[in-house]
């Protein structure tokens, strides 16, 4: 590991460490540099965003070479640590998979997101085993954010998706997980209690119901991710405003960003 990302994989782990990390994830280079500019000190990928850009859909049917070309596209334009969302690793073989997160830390990136969807545990626990073997063995540095898809997925009963969260995180803790990411979790006591027991550092995802960020941070939460929601915001933006272009030839009064500053984004990078 070059200094360069030694240096951005310790400061990615002491940001989950300190307040509640804030990661408003890209899914390009471009929306990468411009989220970084606003003052981000850190920069995640949403994979439902970078499979759309790459006219995928979401959920693991991107190629991992097309993964690895926007990573590397994210790390060539900005100066801070990168975490990419890798799904489910691209692969049910555990060796496979930890040769894609191999892959995606050799070009820059020192953390990932890993998501048992709905597989088993043990499938799970046999990934991050493997990660956690091959990036040891190379002398990488990569925070594994492991995610349970307990309360995305419904994956059990109401009253016992806490107590399943927690089982999968000592197991996935275990296994080599750095952080426990549990999108879906909105409700106030469930946060506490997960982020008390899970002995991980925990991550929720944006929603309308979450508590306020102040309310998190007193709760137990160490990073919170929009997900998908910039990237969703921005289809919506660009449909607004295509829509009458193509019906008459005519723009939409509006916002935008000068071709000049968005230009100068990129600038001596």
């Amino acid at each position: 590991m070059d200094a360069r990302n030694a240096d951005h994989a310790a400061r990615f782990r002491t940001l989950h460490t300190q307040g509640v990390l804030r990661l408003a994830n890209a899914w390009d280079a471009g929306s990468a540099r411009l989220i970084e500019s606003l003052g981000a000190p850190a920069i995640a990928t949403t994979s439902a965003g970078v499979a759309w850009a790459r006219g995928y859909v979401d959920g693991d049917s991107l190629p991992i070479e097309r993964l690895l070309e926007t990573a590397r596209d994210i790390t060539r334009v900005i100066r801070v640590p990168l975490s990419v969302d890798m799904e489910g690793g691209y692969s049910d073989d555990p060796a496979v998979v930890a040769s894609n997160v191999v892959l995606a830390a050799e070009t820059g990136a020192v953390g990932i997101n890993i998501e048992d969807g709905g597989g088993s545990p043990d499938a799970m626990c046999a990934k991050l085993a493997h990660i956690r073997d091959a990036l040891a063995t190379r002398g990488l540095d990569v925070y594994v954010n492991a995610r349970p898809d307990v309360f995305l997925r419904g994956l059990a009963a109401p009253e016992a998706r806490v107590a399943t969260v927690l089982e999968r995180a000592a197991r996935y803790r275990e296994a080599g997980a750095d952080g426990l990411f549990v999108p879906g979790l909105t409700e106030a006591g469930a946060i506490r209690d997960i982020a008390s027991g899970a002995g991980l550092p925990l991550n929720v995802m944006l929603r309308p119901s979450l508590p306020s960020l102040a309310d998190l941070e007193a709760l137990g939460v160490r990073r919170l991710s929009a997900g998908s929601d910039l990237a969703e915001a921005v289809f919506a933006h660009v449909g607004a405003l295509a829509r009458p272009f193509l019906q008459d030839g005519r723009g939409v009064p509006g916002e935008r960003m000068a071709y000049g500053a968005v230009n100068a984004l990129f600038a001596e990078r």
